[in-house]
């Protein structure tokens, strides 16, 4: 059984990685027994993402789903500390016999079978659905939590590199709508900028480290692409803050700058064919000067 588990396990890696690379990631440089039976697969793979559908979600959708998510939360006491759920539920358990009240391992077996059945079958509607609803929260929303995780599942469902960098960098410029919507809030505005501060690094440090690994300048381009827009909305943000606003965002541009510079130092030390650097920080690989620049 193990060993079956684990042949799975490499088999769907494999199959991650070649459809990463199909859709443009960084080469794995390796072979595979299974290669040849995965090239089906990786082709439907790409056509279903070449044909994704664009989803249109109304208003009136949008609202009422949101006003249901509330509503289940409140029910349910997500947000409220978990002694007080448990008191709550406890408080309204009925006194019965415990022997009673204890499932069999048949019935449990049955109900987590029909829980998971029911989960896979409402999934894919309701992660679009709900992703509608919380797209706008920001943190001290009642669906802030739900954005959050959607955004931990799309890393977890990425593979390469080079993709979660681009997707780190996606989560930078939401936090960074978030933060135009905070100002004034010194709390909430310089969380979410350290939010955004965190991504960003994540975000060009994976793509630096993909560029060096791979000698891809494609990498770095998307990282100069960022800075250049993020750094113009961010500076923005200085125009009506209050002076401690101003400071925190100077904290961010100032990193941002950082992330331009160093991308700049690998593109030209990839370009003068440097070996790979040795050293890294917060923002990847750290280069060496050109000799010609020394």
């Amino acid at each position: 059984m193990n060993s079956d588990l684990f042949v799975s396990r490499r088999r769907a890696e494999r199959f991650a990685q070649l459809l990463d690379e199909a859709n443009g990631g960084r080469r794995h440089h390796v072979r595979s027994r299974v290669d040849d039976k995965l090239t089906d697969l990786v082709a439907v793979g790409q056509q279903l993402g070449d044909t994704a559908p664009t989803v249109e979600v109304s208003t009136e959708f949008r609202t009422g789903l949101r006003a249901m998510l509330l509503a289940t939360a409140e029910r349910e006491g997500l947000g409220r500390p978990a002694s007080t759920v448990a008191a709550d539920r406890t408080e309204h358990r009925p006194a019965s016999n415990r022997s009673f009240l204890l499932p069999t391992v048949t019935a449990r077996r049955a109900r987590a079978r029909g829980a998971i059945l029911i989960g896979i079958a409402t999934g894919a509607v309701a992660v679009s659905g709900i992703s509608a609803a919380s797209e706008n929260a920001v943190p001290g929303d009642a669906l802030y939590g739900m954005k959050r995780s959607t955004e931990r599942a799309q890393l977890a469902l990425t593979g390469s590199d080079h993709s979660r960098g681009q997707l780190f960098l996606d989560f930078a410029r939401t936090r960074l709508s978030e933060a135009a919507q905070l100002r004034g809030d010194r709390v909430g505005y310089s969380g979410v900028l350290d939010d955004m501060d965190a991504d960003t690094r994540q975000g060009v440090r994976l793509l630096t480290t993909a560029a060096v690994q791979g000698s891809d300048l494609t990498a770095l381009d998307v990282v100069n692409t960022f800075v250049t827009a993020q750094r113009t909305a961010v500076s923005e943000l200085l125009g009506d803050g209050t002076r401690a606003d101003r400071d925190r965002t100077q904290r961010s541009l100032a990193l941002l700058g950082d992330a331009l510079r160093r991308s700049d130092a690998l593109r030209a030390a990839i370009g003068c064919g440097l070996p790979a650097p040795g050293g890294s920080d917060m923002l990847g690989p750290t280069p060496a000067s050109c000799p010609a620049d020394r």
